[in-house]
């Protein structure tokens, strides 16, 4: 075991792009804890999709071994965060496991709106913060103005930054220096009974179930018989290991550690991120505190395409829910598209990384309703119903009004996208709340409605500022207003999958783009598919998908018009009668496309 004034833990806060991943892989490389020809860039990002996309989805840790410039060995704990708004959960977990943090800004960018939002959780946890300033290599980095705006803006003391470029190596040692330096050593008493924090955990296919621990009293060794305070479930450790990023086998863990210990635990359901674990004769007497629970903001139903697929995508999503304490979900079934899974998610990325992890790594084809919000429907006698799913809003008549969850979003912005950012606002129901100024960049503060974000808002907003706009927000309350149910009718059929809840005044609108963009999506069948949009009874939008024909007259040479005639009317009573019982495939890719339209 180390002694606790050789530990530090930090973790690594930035906005997204602003080179986390980048210097933790250097700090990686100058502590000698990967073999240079092992290396790799983004060592710490495991899933493919998180280095396809080069974001990171799950918060990683790694152990180095630092030997100071003053000749003191130390151990250094360090956990990576992501940067995006969606994953903010695994941000604020990460924070309650170490003492410490290191603020990334990008020189040339300077403080973005998902800086600002992790510094806050920083603070709230408690932690020392060590402010890092990257990127200085490049043309366009002002390392004065950005340390300014740090100061202004978030009110930290900027004035000692370190400077360095992770992408070269420069300055990197200094932030090494400065972690031992300056950030506090952890408490903690080895006498004491154990007391460790569940951090996380996920599934390995050969070791079952593996729990990260931050140890704050007591050890933990290998055949320890251990209690999860929470649950209430006994298990006995197998072994006990550090993370360097591969697991190292270990004698014990002592206060102030983070590691990993597996115990065959079989049910992923038998660790809660959060839980206090202590032994089981020699219990501690509180557990720690632990997490709030995430609040998932975004509904959308996955349905597998083969219906056999049912009890994979079970398993396949009990697996994900374990890996993953921000991601929610309960059983449903539809009319058109069978068993399937409602499942809740902290925005849209969130959603997308879930889907294609199930689709890749358990190879099942999924269909993806609609987003939506929990709205709160008070009905005429009183009571009050939370609606995750449009398709299961009860009928106008017993509605007396509809609440809808409302959002307060922080953008940070250029001066010359000002004009473009209030207008996207206003057009999506937003009230302006605060306007300031940081240098040349405007700060805003929009009060809008989650369903009118949830979709595409943020496509959009890049897509307006070319990028330079960053976006961050927190939920905060309901208010009532005008909303109605929209349903999609094709070929007379309602498809549940595409219910939204739409604002009464830009229903028709919304009705009218989706029914077009649909058009375009379905292809054509052997007979005319009407594409309706609808609020109760009352169609408000319409387009019809022409039927593939076939020449029937080409065989016919010569005779008079009447033989031509006979064989079309034939065509037209077996399209008619083909329309009755013909069935429309809609593909995959329309239902979420036609969803991310702007009307």
């Amino acid at each position: 075991m180390t002694e606790l004034t050789n530990i530090r833990n930090f973790s690594i806060i930035a906005h997204i792009d602003h080179g986390k991943s980048t210097l933790a892989d250097r700090l990686i490389q100058l502590t000698n804890t990967v073999a240079t020809r092992d290396m790799k860039e983004q060592i710490l990002d495991s899933m493919d999709i998180e280095r396809e996309r080069g974001i990171t989805i799950k918060a990683n840790t790694v152990r180095l071994k630092y030997v100071a410039k003053s000749g003191t060995k130390y151990i250094l704990n360090l956990i990576d965060t992501p940067g995006h708004v969606d994953f903010s959960y695994e941000v604020s977990r990460s924070m309650r496991a170490v003492e410490g943090s290191l603020l990334i800004v990008d020189a040339s960018q300077g403080v973005e709106a998902q800086t600002l939002a992790n510094v806050y959780t920083a603070i709230d946890a408690d932690h020392e913060i060590i402010t890092v300033l990257n990127k200085v290599d490049l043309a366009a980095a002002d390392c004065e103005r950005v340390s300014e705006q740090i100061e202004d803006v978030i009110g930290i003391d900027a004035s000692d930054a370190v400077k360095i470029s992770a992408k070269t190596g420069k300055g990197v040692e200094n932030v090494l220096e400065a972690i031992v330096e300056k950030l506090p050593c952890p408490e903690g008493d080895s006498a004491k009974p154990l007391k460790a924090l569940l951090v996380d955990s996920w599934y390995d296919p050969y070791l079952g179930v593996v729990v990260m621990v931050r140890v704050k009293d007591g050890s933990l060794k290998k055949g320890d018989k251990i209690l999860m305070m929470q649950t209430g479930a006994t298990f006995t450790v197998d072994k006990v290991a550090v993370l360097t990023p591969q697991m190292e086998n270990i004698e014990a863990l002592g206060p102030g550690e983070i590691g990993v210990f597996t115990a065959s635990i079989k049910q992923v359901r038998d660790t809660r991120v959060g839980d206090t674990i202590t032994l089981d004769r020699n219990k501690c007497r509180t557990p720690l505190a632990g997490y709030k629970p995430s609040q998932p903001v975004v509904f959308c139903g996955l349905f597998p395409v083969d219906s056999s697929d049912f009890e994979v995508l079970r398993e396949s999503i009990e697996k994900l829910a374990l890996n993953d304490a921000s991601f929610s979900f309960e059983m449903e079934t539809s009319a058109a598209l069978g068993f399937g899974f409602r499942c809740g998610f902290l925005g849209l990325l969130h959603l997308e990384v879930i889907r294609d992890r199930i689709e890749r790594e358990y190879n099942i084809e999924l269909i993806t309703t609609a987003p939506s919000v929990i709205y709160q429907i008070f009905k005429t006698d009183g009571s009050m119903l939370e609606l995750h799913n449009p398709a299961d809003m009860p009928e106008a008549v017993k509605v007396d009004h509809i609440k809808e969850p409302r959002i307060k979003a922080t953008i940070l912005v250029p001066d010359d996208f000002l004009g473009d950012v209030l207008k996207l606002c206003q057009d999506r129901r937003g009230i302006q709340k605060d306007l300031t100024y940081a240098g040349t960049r405007a700060m805003v503060v929009y009060d809008l409605p989650l369903n009118e974000v949830v979709f595409d808002f943020h496509d959009r907003l890049k897509s307006v500022t070319k990028g330079y706009a960053s976006f961050d927000y927190q939920i905060m309350d309901y208010s009532e207003d005008q909303l109605v149910k929209m349903q999609i009718l094709v070929n007379d059929e309602p498809v549940d999958a595409l219910s939204t809840m739409v604002h009464r005044a830009r229903a028709e609108v919304r009705g009218r783009t989706m029914c077009e963009k649909l058009k375009e999506l379905i292809p054509q069948h052997m007979f005319k598919v009407p594409i309706q949009a609808s609020i109760g009874g009352r169609i408000i939008a319409r387009e019809t998908i022409s039927a593939l024909r076939k020449d029937v007259t080409a065989k016919c040479y010569g005779g008079d018009m009447t033989r031509k005639r006979k064989l079309l009317d034939k065509q037209k009573a077996g399209k008619k009668r083909m329309r009755q019982f013909g069935k429309v495939e809609i593909p995959q890719e329309a239902f979420i496309k036609a969803l991310k339209t702007n009307g």
